[in-house]
């Protein structure tokens, strides 16, 4: 798989590096599907689950939920953890960073800007004495 790259020619903090465990991506998700699909299809083969087919839903959905639990905790931890893994590898600043690099620009309180040609509390003081 190739990787995404920034304008600056590095690698984007955001671009899918495969660090997700694709095998137990597709595993779990496929297995959840099924976990639902085969209680549902052998519900509705029963005459009440073809009656009340919203039921045969929600019971297969309940036993989905519950072999998935039971069954499909390996692969929902390693998907989890890949994923939290390539959150934690983000580098969005945080509100620490962002203040000292503001801080860093910033110009100190005690330099004052230089006057700019005409501009000086000398001329100021000469404009006051003329008004009076």
């Amino acid at each position: 798989m190739r990787a995404l790259t920034g304008a600056d020619g590095g690698r984007a903090p955001d671009a899918y590096d495969g660090g997700v465990n694709a095998r137990s991506f597709w595993l779990y998700t496929v297995l959840r599907i099924l976990f639902f699909l085969v209680p549902f299809g052998i519900l509705m083969l029963l005459p009440i689950g073809r009656e009340f087919y919203w039921l045969s839903a929600i019971f297969a959905a309940l036993i989905g939920l519950s072999l998935s639990v039971i069954f499909l905790r390996r692969p929902l931890d390693e998907v989890s953890a890949s994923l939290a893994e390539r959150r934690a590898r983000r580098t969005d600043p945080t509100d620490e960073q962002v203040e000292d690099a503001t801080l860093e620009d910033a110009p100190a309180a005690d330099e004052a800007p230089a006057p700019s040609a005409g501009e000086g509390p000398e001329e100021e003081s000469s404009e006051s004495e003329r008004r009076s």
